[in-house]
């Protein structure tokens, strides 16, 4: 039966886990050198600017920013991922496949979307005025911003949540009630702690993200740390100091990252029993209405609100042979650069995972892991600039498809990390164990027993890498070959000049293509 329990002492990692993975987090070093060396350029003006005042209120504003975040995020797909999974909601195919689509919309996107519809002379206030509504409250600000992006990351929990739902033994509540617990205290005592694993992978992708998004707060107007970066990095003047404030956010993202790392513990999520239990469906009754509800407003906002948005930019644009043109390059250039990133980051993320699973060393594994978080706290032009740094003085890449592809996964590994790891952690290690007892090579192990049990886990890390970089902004624009376009250049070069007319077609036919990762994604769930 699937209990916590404290895992054995775990063995030396093989060299063909900790070897690669060493060189992979050695990699993710290079924006945080970088930031040094620029740093280093400006001693007095780097050190004035990280002891001033203003810099802690910075901080403390972006902590607090992306904590409420990460909790609207949670408090969103927590209950999506058990009603798609476990309840006998009306519709809940549909809604499952819907439910991650926002993670495909740009949360630049969004913000345009939300001050277009919401602003105090949005669309809503144009449809109230007849009304005698002559203005709305503002969306502007922290609360505005924190709403957007909390509606374009909750598919980083959701992804991460239905799996291990999913995995969860139904004898352990079958259990929990024979002893007299009701549904909440199992819940509780039972099932919230075998979820812990995905709720910290996908919170700190939501953090993370929060953290590191520029798009949100400056169309938003609140002052992140991300935004003060760039305004810092506009000015030719101030490299020194913006150099000085992406360590300082480097540090906190190395920060988090550890207390995640450290809270794990010991404790195992595995099963017991090699048999697959199916749980009995939770009926809703009467409350079928209110989660229902629960869906219509999420979904409304997240998803229908923006393609409403775009498509009424879309009938207003009177050039429809002028947007469609070039589309079909963008489009290539879309999945090419996805794919890419998709695939490498998935190969570089699995000996991390396998390590911090299987051979949980605070003096190896856990620096590799930790380390494998940093890029995707900083800002995309930081990520940029470095390679930019690092492809002029040591070699021929720059412009180079390469150079891009490793620019990605720089800032989604942790997305194919968290993923993978949450369905490893699921997989009997007494499985594995087993096959090298009967003399299988450890790579044999890994491609006929580990890979199969955890694939829809790394499946959904690379979909995640996938939708991540399909929108993906300032290191496309910065590290692209020459003619190389994507769609998130076409709405970004588009909706920059408020043209939106223009950028709406783009934009629509982004979300479309993130429904293949998701179909593909959910038809591997389904024939489970």
């Amino acid at each position: 039966m699937a209990v916590l329990m404290r895992a054995r002492p775990a063995p030396m990692p093989p060299a063909t886990l900790w070897v690669p993975a060493l060189a992979a987090s050695a990699f993710c070093l290079i924006p945080s050198v970088y930031l040094a060396i620029r740093a280093a350029e400006d001693p007095a003006d780097a050190v004035a600017t990280l002891t001033a005042p203003a810099t802690l209120v910075l901080l403390a504003r972006s902590m607090l920013f992306a904590a409420v975040v990460t909790l609207v995020a949670a408090l969103i797909a927590l209950p999506l991922a058990w009603l798609t999974t476990r309840t006998d909601l009306p519709g809940r195919r549909l809604i499952a496949f819907l439910a991650p689509m926002p993670l495909a919309v740009p949360s630049y996107v969004g913000a345009l979307v939300a001050i277009s519809a919401f602003s105090p002379r949005g669309l809503l206030q144009q449809a109230l005025a007849p009304f005698g509504v002559e203005a709305i409250p503002s969306i502007y600000g922290f609360g505005g911003a924190a709403a957007v992006l909390a509606l374009v990351t909750y598919p980083y929990l959701l992804l991460t949540l239905r799996p291990a739902i999913e995995a969860l033994d139904p004898r352990l509540e079958e259990l929990s009630r024979t002893f007299g617990y009701g549904r909440w205290t199992t819940f509780r005592r039972v099932i919230f702690p075998h979820l812990r694993p995905a709720l910290a992978s996908g919170g700190l992708l939501v953090m993370l993200y929060a953290l590191s998004d520029f798009g949100t707060p400056s169309l938003m107007r609140f002052d992140s740390f991300t935004r003060v970066i760039y305004l810092r990095y506009q000015s030719s003047f101030e490299r020194g100091e913006a150099a000085a404030l992406a360590l300082v956010l480097a540090v906190l993202a190395l920060t988090i990252v550890a207390l995640e790392v450290a809270s794990r513990g010991n404790a195992r999520y595995d099963s017991a029993h090699g048999q697959r239990w199916r749980p009995a469906t939770v009926a809703l009754g009467a409350w079928k209405w209110a989660a229902l509800a629960f869906v219509a407003v999420v979904l409304g906002l997240a998803l229908v609100l923006p393609a409403a948005v775009l498509l009424y930019w879309l009938a207003r644009s009177a050039d429809t042979a002028g947007v469609a043109a070039g589309l079909t390059e963008a489009f290539r250039g879309s999945v090419l650069g996805a794919s890419l990133a998709a695939l490498a980051a998935t190969a570089v993320a699995l000996p991390i995972a396998l390590l911090s699973v299987r051979h949980p060393r605070w003096l190896l594994t856990r620096p590799i892991e930790v380390l494998a978080y940093t890029g995707y706290a900083l800002p995309g032009l930081v990520i940029a600039l470095a390679l930019v740094f690092v492809s002029i003085h040591f070699g021929s890449l720059y412009q180079s498809l390469a150079i891009l592809v490793a620019a990605y996964v720089l800032l989604y590994l942790p997305q194919a990390i968290g993923a993978a790891r949450v369905r490893l952690l699921q997989v009997r290690p007494s499985m594995e164990e087993a096959a090298r007892g009967l003399g299988r090579h450890p790579i044999a192990v890994l491609r006929t027993i580990t890979l199969p049990l955890a694939g829809r886990g790394i499946l959904a890390g690379s979909a995640l890498v996938f939708l991540s970089t399909m929108k993906e902004l300032p290191v496309t624009l910065l590290l692209s070959p020459i003619g190389f376009r994507t769609l998130a250049t076409r709405v970004w070069g588009a909706a920059s000049e408020s043209f939106f007319a223009q950028a709406a077609l783009p934009a629509l036919l982004l979300i479309a293509l993130s429904a293949i990762p998701v179909m593909v994604s959910n038809a591997g769930r389904n024939r489970d």
